[in-house]
């Protein structure tokens, strides 16, 4: 199987897809240091929302905990991975970049940053609340 395609910021070209194995194969293609984030997210985020809904769109991974409604996703950029909580507004304490659309909040994780026990509490705060239907 060929290698997928890396766009601008290392971020891969994987098809549409959903279930694990489409992220799985985005994880396998992520370039560098931000393969082990990567990682490190898709584990935090399987262990602490039990039976995770999971999906590649947009050239992205999505998870929710009802099919078609995802609470958080991510996109690579050369100096971070942008880890989008589509309900990050009503998080406590919101994540602590803003967005221009309602109700989203970023973490922006860069190289030798540490993803500790307040990513896990938003994860699992995320998951509680209505993803966005997509």
């Amino acid at each position: 199987m060929a290698k997928p395609k890396l766009l601008s910021g290392g971020n891969p070209q994987i098809p549409l897809g959903y279930g694990d194995g489409p992220v799985q194969d985005y994880i396998d293609a992520v370039p560098g240091w931000k393969q082990d984030v990567v990682r490190r997210v898709d584990d935090i985020v399987t262990k602490t929302v039990p039976g995770v809904q999971k999906a590649v769109k947009w050239n992205s991974p999505f998870y929710g905990v009802k099919e078609g409604e995802y609470f958080l996703s991510y996109h690579c950029f050369d100096k971070y991975l942008k880890v989008c909580f589509h309900n990050g507004d009503d998080l406590d304490p919101p994540p602590p970049v803003d967005s221009k659309q309602q109700g989203i909040r970023y973490l922006h994780i860069k190289e030798g940053d540490e993803i500790g026990e307040q990513f896990t509490s938003w994860v699992e705060q995320s998951s509680k609340l209505p993803g966005d239907k997509m």
